[in-house]
């Protein structure tokens, strides 16, 4: 069964963070929280874990995952930032939105646009998310808990662990969550492009 861990919301336990990055290091997927609803997580380039995610979404191997970052200087490792993206993500990070941007050689091939050669990137505003990725050291593979036939995302720990009482190693209980998903925003063109309008308010970029 799926393990459930209790975490705070506003004072995340340093133990238990640790624990959960152990099972990530082990090849688990976990459900974690963030600042918009919860996600589906697992170690950057682990291929095993990633098909269990598309099995669980009923994705295909062309659905593309998100990189959740620490912060900006993380970013540059996986994505291709100029001046003016990078004054951009300044003003949006963190929160709720995804950016789409081109990707570095450092991006695994499998989880790039296979035509386009770009990745979602992202940087959450939640406690548990952030203290996650400060003890990985590196980038979460992930994407928004939605479950097929749904419309919304999930974000109640206990309808996750109802909807997913064996497909994932760990739950992360970090409190209600956000109904809405975040903001996507392209920024490989010359100017933003909206690609779904979620929590982030995105008229300020565009």
């Amino acid at each position: 069964m799926s393990r459930i861990l209790q975490i705070h919301p506003l004072n995340p336990q340093p133990r238990l963070i640790a624990q959960a990055v152990e099972q990530l290091r082990n090849g688990a997927v976990i459900v974690y929280p963030t600042d918009s609803s919860y996600a589906l997580g697992c170690q950057l380039g682990d291929k095993a874990a990633a098909e269990r995610i598309r099995a669980i979404r009923q994705t295909d191997r062309h659905h593309n995952f998100t990189l959740v970052c620490r912060d900006l200087s993380e970013i540059a490792t996986y994505a291709k930032v100029d001046n003016r993206r990078y004054r951009l993500l300044k003003a949006a990070t963190p929160g709720p939105f995804t950016f789409i941007l081109q990707a570095t050689h450092e991006v695994p091939r499998r989880l790039q646009h296979p035509r386009r050669k770009t990745i979602g990137i992202r940087v959450p505003d939640n406690l548990i998310a952030r203290g996650l990725l400060a003890e990985l050291g590196e980038p979460i593979m992930s994407c928004t808990l939605i479950m097929p036939g749904d419309d919304w995302p999930l974000s109640d720990p206990e309808l996750i662990e109802e909807r997913l009482p064996h497909e994932v190693d760990l739950i992360i209980d970090g409190g209600p969550g956000q109904h809405e998903p975040t903001t996507v925003l392209d920024l490989t063109g010359d100017a933003p492009q909206l690609i779904r309008e979620g929590l982030g308010d995105a008229s300020p970029f565009l």
